[in-house]
């Protein structure tokens, strides 16, 4: 392949020393998008998106919720790129002495999702915002001496770890047409587009993992990415959908549809596979939100029958919607209550089924919201 409707396959340098990098065509493609028989999948797609937010905006407390999701597709999105965490990890009350390398990485996805969508009320969604995004995302952990919060400025490639250029798999742009590349994209995403917001986002996200213009982070700010769009055109008011759950079940074809892109040009595959993606999340987001409600609402129930326990048994019960796993004299420093309160009602949770205490290696005793948990922990 040389050149077809995505982008055009560049000679760089000479003799021993060339190498061939694949230079994108600005969106949108020409000749344009052809839905075809899709139409009815992204008619489903958007009524689920529609439902999920619906939904989302109608919950007490969906700011724990939205905290949790947030935290899974964090999760997610990094085992994509090899991360080796659990949920459990991260939730971990011990993590500011237990956080291992992989487990910074997740957290500093959370960060960096929680500054994207504060940053997103000053700024449009723009190369500033991606660039101060990555920054977050990179600070102090592996790879953070590779330009966090800067576009590169030399040739990186896709492929074997340890594995040299004229081994790679895919070559991006070079630096040049990198930063050609990223305007052409700022440009689009502000552009006026008679094209679906979904797919757009899928349009998006394939042309930023295409440019890959940083020298890591590239996949996780990808997939945040599409989040971030869906919320700036008013799809979603809050993060509470987490693709990459879908994208690491199909993590293979994931990367083939949009390797097919490149070499075919051919984005309506990729677009069916991305919107058969968001109908599947939003359908699951959906699902776990209406059991997490309702779980919620029994287990307020039981606590509100508690008596003169009442009362810090239901504040309990709120720090583990957001904490579900717990330690005892933290927990009480973080409600402003002393020990033997809250682990009174601690010991009346677990008598009602609520929380459950977690075998562990730490001296301290370990508790689990496990019905919670176990409704997060599909996938991870």
């Amino acid at each position: 392949m040389t050149t077809n409707r995505a982008g055009t396959l560049k000679t760089n340098l000479s003799g021993a020393a060339a190498y061939p990098s694949f230079a994108p065509a600005p969106l949108p493609p020409s000749p344009a998008v052809e839905l075809g028989d899709m139409v009815n999948l992204l008619v489903a797609a958007n009524k689920q998106l529609a439902l999920l937010n619906g939904l989302s905006a109608y919950i007490p407390n969906i700011h724990l919720f939205v905290s949790m999701y947030v935290r899974k597709e964090a999760l997610m999105s990094s085992q994509i790129e090899g991360t080796q965490a659990t949920l459990e990890d991260v939730l971990d009350p011990f993590l500011d002495v237990n956080a291992n390398h992989g487990v910074a990485d997740v957290i500093n996805y959370i960060k960096a999702t929680e500054f994207a969508i504060a940053r997103q009320k000053e700024l449009p969604l723009c190369n500033r915002l991606i660039k101060e995004t990555h920054a977050v995302l990179m600070e102090g952990i592996r790879g953070q001496e590779k330009n966090p919060g800067e576009f590169r400025r030399s040739q990186n490639w896709i492929g074997g770890q340890g594995g040299a250029l004229k081994d790679a798999r895919y070559i991006p742009p070079n630096v040049e047409d990198m930063m050609e590349s990223m305007s052409d994209l700022e440009k689009y995403i502000h552009a006026d587009d008679e094209l679906d917001a979904l797919i757009r986002a899928a349009l998006i996200h394939y042309q930023f993992e295409t440019i890959h213009p940083f020298l890591d982070g590239n996949g996780r700010i990808g997939r945040l990415l599409i989040t971030l769009f869906l919320m700036e055109k008013g799809i979603l008011s809050a993060p509470v959908l987490y693709i990459s759950y879908f994208l690491k079940k199909n993590r293979v074809e994931y990367y083939d549809r949009m390797t097919e892109v490149r070499g075919k040009g051919n984005y309506e595959q990729w677009i069916r596979f991305f919107l058969q993606a968001v109908l599947e999340s939003a359908e699951d987001a959906v699902d776990k939100i209406q059991k997490l409600s309702a779980l919620h609402t029994r287990n307020a129930e039981i606590t509100g029958k508690m008596g003169r326990a009442a009362k810090t048994a239901t504040l309990l019960l709120s720090y583990l919607e957001a904490n579900p796993i717990i330690e005892i004299q933290k927990t009480a420093a973080a409600l402003s209550r002393s020990y033997n309160t809250v682990s009174s009602a601690v010991q009346r949770l677990c008598g009602a089924g609520i929380l459950v205490q977690s075998e562990t290696a730490h001296r301290s005793r370990i508790f689990s919201y496990k019905d919670y948990l176990d409704l997060l922990r599909e996938g991870t």
